[in-house]
């Protein structure tokens, strides 16, 4: 296993340092954040990301099925939460009251490293209209939400870096069809249901393209990685965008992608 998948705190500051650097300066190229905005994250873990816009006065709730990662939150940021910065709801995103679990709508929602784990991400993406403030004019528009995450074919897209042989190494491995791939994990004593799952729900650029314009999202923005951003923290790499050739070709583009960034819209948002 990558030793930062182990050590949470680490894992939390690359998170904080990732979003201060990467994904806040590619959301204000198309939407300046402004202190009191709101802010929500699916999928929050320990609140790495949601610090990053905390730092920039907004205000952030996050939400996160796994009640350990809070409990680490509430370690990591008890300052924040104790002046009311930033709140956790501890649920299923579909259970949640948008009066009661949020105290209203939101400027941003956020989904890094989410979507990909998700087992019918077109009923997530359209349930989460229910949470973005709607646009007041043509002149002020509506919430956004942010999307990154690895497509499923890029060399580590099955997330078998979560493992802890030889595998956790090996590019492109969760490719193999799935009884072997299968059949490897078990060989090898490896975590099988967790990593078949995410072979479930796995995402490519495309199928995250095609549900977000079926589910009514124009899509404001896109970037895509060669090299990771994160990777500047875990491995010391330089992160580099996409070539445009690569990026123009359908599904040859998501085996040599190793990160996407959206930012996508509701159509017609508008106050009714």
């Amino acid at each position: 296993m990558f030793e930062f998948h182990a050590d949470r705190k680490r894992y939390f500051d690359i998170q904080v340092l990732n979003a201060e650097k990467y994904v806040i300066p590619f959301i204000e190229e198309k939407f300046p954040l402004k202190p009191g905005m709101r802010v929500l994250e699916i999928g929050c873990g320990e609140g790495g990301v949601l610090k990053a816009f905390i730092n920039r006065g907004c205000e952030g709730v996050g939400v996160e099925l796994d009640a350990s990662r809070i409990e680490n939150a509430q370690l990591y940021l008890p300052e924040d939460i104790a002046a009311g910065r930033l709140r956790f709801v501890v649920k299923d995103i579909y259970e949640v009251d948008v009066k009661k679990d949020f105290n209203g709508l939101f400027d941003v929602i956020v989904l890094k490293d989410v979507i990909e784990h998700i087992h019918d991400q077109a009923k997530l993406i359209g349930w989460m209209k229910n949470f973005l403030k709607p646009a007041l004019s043509a002149g002020k528009p509506g919430g956004i939400v942010f999307f990154g995450f690895p497509p499923w074919y890029m060399p580590f897209g099955g997330h078998q870096q979560m493992g802890h042989s030889k595998i956790s190494k090996l590019p492109y491995i969760h490719l193999l069809p799935r009884a072997i791939y299968k059949w490897v994990l078990k060989t090898k004593k490896e975590p099988v249901e967790a990593l078949m799952e995410i072979r479930d729900t796995g995402i490519t650029i495309e199928r995250f393209e095609r549900i977000s314009k079926i589910e009514g999202y124009s899509i404001l923005h896109t970037r895509h990685y060669f090299i990771n951003p994160i990777y500047e923290w875990k491995f010391g790499w330089k992160p580099r965008t996409q070539s445009i050739v690569i990026k123009a070709i359908p599904f040859v583009r998501n085996f040599f992608t190793t990160c996407v960034y959206y930012i996508t819209q509701p159509i017609n948002n508008t106050t009714k």
